[in-house]
Parts: structure tokens; C-alpha cells; sequence
């Protein structure tokens, strides 16, 4: 069973404190260089644009454009289960997006990298609640690409200009 000691909360709080631990989004933290400064590149999809939504949530409305985030984003759907009468009843929704943050000034590349995740829906309901399901997924899966996109940049915030 677990047993809550008071001192072990407490030295590890300490230990915390003087290995230099900072909150990203304490009022010294590194999230404030992000915070309304990322510009996405302007959404042409319905996906593009669920992405982008979930980066304005995350990092706020752009007050003054310090950096540029360019992506492109990737998506591929696949069967998972098929009933004896060859019908599918689920499909995966696989994506990847790949982005690079810029420096709004002078174009320079600050991060890169790439991110992939899945989710999946069912098929087994009528034609409307199946493409609502599709929908949902491929919404699901931007907020899940642009959450762990947000959180590389939050963890390189430190190593971004001031």
C-alpha cells in the first residue's frame, strides 16, 4: 500500500528547487517567449485547420509574430476490423506532421522535427454517424499532433532569442 511521507514530499520539493526547476508558464518561465508569438502558416484544410486552432489555444492569439511555424501534416486511414461478410466496422487514422519554427525576422530555422500519432472510429453506426465519427477522429488527431508539437517547442523555449 502507499504510504505518504511528509518528508520525502519535502526533500524532493527541495531538490526541485535546487536543481533550478522553473514552471514553463510561471511568470519567469520559459513558455512567455511563445506566449502570442507563434504565427502557423495560414490552414488550407479542414485538418490544417484544426491544427492550427489547437496551436492558438495552446499558445495563444498572435500579438506580435516572433516566430513562423511552418508543418505539414499527413493523414492515412485503414480498416482494422472486417466482419466474415467483408464489412469494416473501425478504421485507424493515422498522421504525421512535420514542422520547422522560424525566426519571423530573418527566416532562420530555430526547430525542426516531426511528430506522428493515431486514433481510430467506428463504422458500425448509420452513413451520418459514421462520417461524424471520421470527422471527430481526424479533429482528435490534430489537437494530439499540435499538443505534442507544443510541447517540444515549450521544452526548447529556453534555447530560443529573447
Amino acid at each position: 500500500m502507499l504510504w505518504f511521507d511528509r518528508r520525502i514530499f519535502l526533500i524532493s520539493l527541495a531538490a526541485l528547487v535546487g536543481c533550478g526547476f522553473t514552471p514553463a508558464y510561471s511568470p519567469d518561465g520559459a513558455a512567455n517567449v511563445l506566449t502570442g508569438a507563434v504565427a502557423p502558416d495560414a490552414p488550407a484544410t479542414r485538418d490544417d485547420f484544426a491544427f492550427v486552432r489547437r496551436l492558438a489555444e495552446r499558445f495563444g492569439p498572435v500579438q506580435s509574430a516572433r516566430f513562423r511555424l511552418t508543418y505539414e501534416i499527413s493523414t492515412a486511414a485503414a480498416g482494422q476490423a472486417i466482419t466474415p461478410d467483408n464489412v469494416t466496422t473501425r478504421f485507424s487514422l493515422t498522421g504525421s506532421a512535420r514542422y520547422r519554427l522560424l525566426d519571423a525576422a530573418g527566416g532562420a530555422e530555430l526547430l525542426a522535427g516531426e511528430v506522428d500519432n493515431f486514433t481510430s472510429w467506428s463504422a458500425s453506426g448509420s452513413t451520418v454517424a459514421t462520417l461524424a465519427a471520421e470527422t471527430d477522429a481526424h479533429e482528435r488527431l490534430m489537437r494530439l499532433m499540435a499538443d505534442q508539437i507544443a510541447t517540444r517547442l515549450l521544452a526548447a523555449a529556453g534555447t530560443l532569442p529573447q
